[in-house]
């Protein structure tokens, strides 16, 4: 048992001096590449198996003809090692070298393309990994060029805004500078109807850059949708009436929701406003609150004839209004692209759908907390 004991003492030993060497090596070559780190490692291995084995004939006093059938036996071990692992080596290299020269491509704006061919089980963890990261990047890319061009619509079409009641209130201006006024009194209520105009359209531009920035800040409370339709819809009857649209209510369930009031009848007011601008004389909005499995569900449903079905997924777009004409009814189109921006605030998420005769909006909320 003694000599079981000392032979174990002296391979241990002989190995781990020769393991610590490797190990600084190692440290000095790991900047290198992977196939002379392989090439050490193997080389470690069959060294640290010689130098016990040298160790141990050593201290039993071995024949020179048995230690050098030893050596031998180690030199050839390690010959084929160092072969095993610079082939290894070089196939791994091989391999990383084709997943970069693909992984360049979709940093220059392309798709990437994982390569042919049996990789390891990191590898090909890694290309799966790349593959994610192009289609984020891609899906990224695609929502950048839609938010670039949206912002070139907005700025040209808000450019076209402003300078329509601009002209009108120089021209009334310069009319009642210049006492060529037929009706002061009615210029003046005109200069005001287009000043308070001007002031909705800035407040939009202001609350629309507060929603992009990420700087909408929400002061939540526990409200009834009860009341929160209630107001909303009050606050929308003068319109309808002007317009000669009915306004209804229909299943409004007082279920509690925790939102802003504020944002939140700026949400409702602002679907109400363009259903009745859009709903012909005679017709009819109805807005509708009740709980669903998604949590509470806010509708809007007008009889505006509906939307083109390639305009739906347009319609909550910075600037969208569903037609050409720029005339002042039809607003900056800012109004729906403010109700998704304070929904999503909210955790929620805003849709239309085409029903019979027309369109219907909805607000999906969480439902508050018992």
């Amino acid at each position: 048992m003694r000599d079981i004991l000392l032979i174990a003492l002296y391979a241990f030993l002989g190995a781990a001096a020769t393991g610590l060497a490797g190990a600084g090596v190692l440290r000095l070559i790991r900047r290198r590449s992977l196939t002379v780190s392989l090439a050490v490692v193997a080389a470690v291995a069959v060294c640290a198996m010689l130098a016990g084995t040298l160790a141990v004939a050593e201290a039993m006093f071995l024949s020179a003809h048995d230690l050098s059938v030893v050596t031998t036996v180690a030199a050839m071990a390690a010959v084929v090692s160092l072969a095993t692992a610079l082939l290894l080596g070089r196939w791994v290299v091989a391999r990383s070298r084709e997943l970069a020269r693909a992984a360049r491509s979709f940093g220059d704006g392309g798709a990437f393309a994982a390569p042919d061919g049996p990789a390891t089980a990191e590898l090909e963890s890694l290309s799966r990994e790349l593959a994610a990261t192009s289609a984020r990047l891609a899906a990224s890319r695609e929502r950048e060029r839609a938010l670039e061009s949206s912002r070139r619509e907005l700025v040209a079409w808000i450019s076209h805004d402003l300078r329509t009641p601009l002209a009108g209130l120089r021209a009334m201006a310069e009319a009642l500078e210049d006492g060529v006024a037929a009706d002061p009194d009615r210029y003046l209520r005109q200069i005001r109807t287009e000043v308070e105009r001007l002031n909705d359209m800035v407040g939009d531009l202001f609350e629309l850059s507060r929603i992009h920035a990420g700087s909408l800040a929400l002061t939540r409370s526990r409200i009834s949708l009860y009341d929160l339709v209630g107001d909303a819809l009050a606050g929308a009857d003068p319109l309808a009436k002007e317009l000669g649209v009915r306004l209804v209510g229909e299943r409004i369930e007082p279920v509690p929701v925790e939102v802003d009031g504020k944002e939140m009848s700026r949400v409702l007011g602002n679907l109400l406003v363009n259903a009745i601008r859009r709903t012909p004389a005679d017709g009819t909005v109805a807005i509708a609150a009740e709980r669903s499995p998604e949590g509470v569900v806010l509708s809007v449903s007008d009889s505006c004839g509906g939307i083109p079905e390639e305009d739906l997924p347009r319609v909550f777009d910075t600037g969208w209004r569903g037609t050409h004409a720029r005339t002042p009814p039809a607003g900056a189109g800012l109004g729906l692209a403010i109700v998704r921006g304070i929904v999503e605030a909210h955790e929620g998420r805003a849709a239309v759908r085409n029903i019979p005769g027309g369109c219907r909006f909805e607000v999906t909320l969480p439902a508050a907390k018992a």
